[in-house]
């Protein structure tokens, strides 16, 4: 089969639904919780603005669920999730 030029055969990315995106919330934040307690930390593929939005979605339930801050880092290819770094009180100067 030939194509036009510069047409390229293959994968045509469609984006998720909103029904999509909540079930996938809903199915993966267990998972993600449950290696971020494991290991402290979950990382995936995710090459497209799609999967980055549903995978921050899912960092935010986890934050919820655990009741600790989580973040997230994408960088165009993976995106991780883990535990926010806390930072340390302030000590009272004693000037």
């Amino acid at each position: 089969m030939t194509h036009p030029s510069g047409a390229q055969p293959g994968y045509r990315h469609i984006p998720l639904s909103a029904e999509e995106k909540a079930r996938g919330e809903a199915n993966l934040a267990p998972v993600v919780a449950q290696m971020l307690i494991a290991r402290g930390r979950f990382r995936v593929s995710a090459d497209t603005p799609d999967q980055v939005d549903l995978f921050q979605g899912v960092a935010r339930r986890v934050g919820d669920t655990l009741g600790r801050p989580v973040v997230s880092y994408a960088n165009g290819r993976e995106i991780v999730i883990t535990f926010a770094q806390q930072e340390a009180p302030a000590l009272p100067s004693q000037y």
